[in-house]
């Protein structure tokens, strides 16, 4: 194994240029973990979110399992290469898919060391019918998704709204709603209606050229994808029993959840949505085109071939 590798490395907070392709000391493999050969990592609005954040509001974040990471990246795609003593799940050649989220080492890296089991991070066996690239950008948005949406146990027939459906989450929303039975609105700008049309929504709304919490519609389940709208807002949108729910809540992520969505990608229910892909030295890059607010679905880094 190599001494060292090359990792993407936040020198400080702040702007994208302090994101720096550097070589690091590769980890080390306790008997706890899986060492994973990253091919395809991502860049996510949450990345950008803590690049941005001033140090010290990590000691908040820190009670919601979430920490500083000095090499950025919350999910990723890979083949295990060693594993620990004390590992029974994966073996060498495995190829995977995982988070990264409560660790304090992230994923925009040649290898990870990834606890088998842990609450600060989540690893399962990659499908076989996605490509590395597509598979990195599964696990946050889609578990995120995946969480909200079983909250509100949705039943066939129900109408469900999703708010900011080119997203990321609202990407994948789109498709577990259908999944549930649910007849499913997409709210987009109007360069992204074809493309919410192609996930499946059943209505699509420009909300440049209209207000939905003015058309009179009620909806079982108003999902806000990008955190931008508030349950007073729409209110009046939802039936008296209805569900608001939106990204800023608190989320979980489990294994088992992992696998759930995995299970429906394998039947042909899911499927990720890549915007673009830039190479591991060209991460600063990424993280800018993420905060420009122009994103579509999935932004993914690869690493290997």
């Amino acid at each position: 194994m190599n001494i060292t590798m090359k990792a993407i490395v936040q020198t400080k907070q702040g702007a994208a240029d302090h994101l720096q392709l550097k070589q690091v000391p590769s980890p080390k493999l306790k008997a706890n973990e899986v060492m994973v050969k990253v091919y395809s990592a991502s860049v996510t609005a949450g990345d950008v979110f803590m690049r941005k954040m001033p140090r010290i509001a990590f000691l908040g974040l820190g009670l919601m399992g979430l920490k500083h990471k000095q090499i950025p990246g919350h999910e990723f795609a890979g083949e295990v290469v060693a594993v620990g003593d004390q590992v029974t799940r994966f073996k060498r050649g495995d190829v995977v898919l995982g988070t990264t989220t409560g660790m304090s080492v992230g994923a925009n890296a040649e290898f990870i060391n990834i606890p088998e089991s842990s609450q600060s991070a989540v690893l399962a066996h990659k499908p076989d019918n996605l490509s590395f690239e597509e598979a990195a950008v599964v696990p946050v948005g889609g578990m995120t998704a995946l969480y909200l949406l079983n909250d509100a146990n949705i039943q066939p027939l129900q109408k469900v709204l999703i708010y900011g459906a080119s997203g990321s989450v609202g990407s994948y929303a789109i498709q577990i709603a259908k999944y549930f039975g649910a007849e499913v609105t997409g709210v987009c700008s109007t360069r992204n209606i074809e493309m919410v049309e192609s996930l499946g929504a059943d209505h699509v709304i420009d909300y440049k050229q209209s207000d939905f919490t003015q058309n009179g519609e009620t909806y079982d389940v108003i999902f806000d994808a990008v955190g931008k709208i508030s349950k007073k807002k729409i209110v009046n949108s939802l039936v008296s029993d209805g569900h608001y729910l939106t990204i800023r809540s608190l989320t979980k992520e489990t294994n088992e959840n992992l696998n759930t969505l995995t299970d429906m990608i394998e039947a042909g229910h899911v499927r990720p949505f890549i915007d673009r892909c830039f190479p591991l030295e060209q991460v600063p890059e990424a993280h800018r085109y993420v905060e420009s607010g122009r994103k579509r679905g999935n932004v993914v880094i690869t690493i290997a071939s």
